[in-house]
């Protein structure tokens, strides 16, 4: 049993990001669903699409990088796990890199970028930070 979806999610993508992996394979979730909306709003990732199986399904991640072959994902990290919730109000979210980098939080209005929530004037879980 998996502990940390989300978690295992971020560091399938770092780990494919580090070997220059053209596309990478998550187990599906609804969650995970909506942070890869929020990677493709935000041009972290090309797109994505759902592979149907049994007994789960797979998301099919297109990871994007520049012109050159420079890792668009420089980082990612897993901020709130379940032994530590962590939550910031709209006034808290700062931005990251001076606007580079991009917080995924969790809120009352779903699943969204920093940027959203300060927009939306709500806060929520701090889910990751990529960058």
């Amino acid at each position: 049993m998996m502990t940390d979806p989300i978690a295992d999610m971020l560091t399938r993508i770092r780990n494919a990001v580090r070997n220059e992996a053209v596309a990478v394979d998550v187990p599906y979730s609804k969650m995970k669903h909506e942070i890869c909306k929020v990677f493709v709003e935000e041009g972290y990732v090309v797109k994505f699409e759902i592979i149907e199986r049994e007994p789960q399904g797979i998301l099919r991640l297109q990871l994007r990088y520049g012109l050159d072959g420079e890792h668009v994902i420089q980082s990612i990290r897993r901020i709130s796990n379940p032994g530590r919730r962590i939550y910031r109000g709209s006034k808290e979210l700062r931005p990251i890199l001076g606007g580079l980098g991009i917080t995924v939080l969790s809120t009352s209005h779903g699943i969204m970028s920093d940027r959203q929530a300060r927009v939306r004037n709500v806060g929520g879980e701090v889910l990751c930070e990529v960058y």
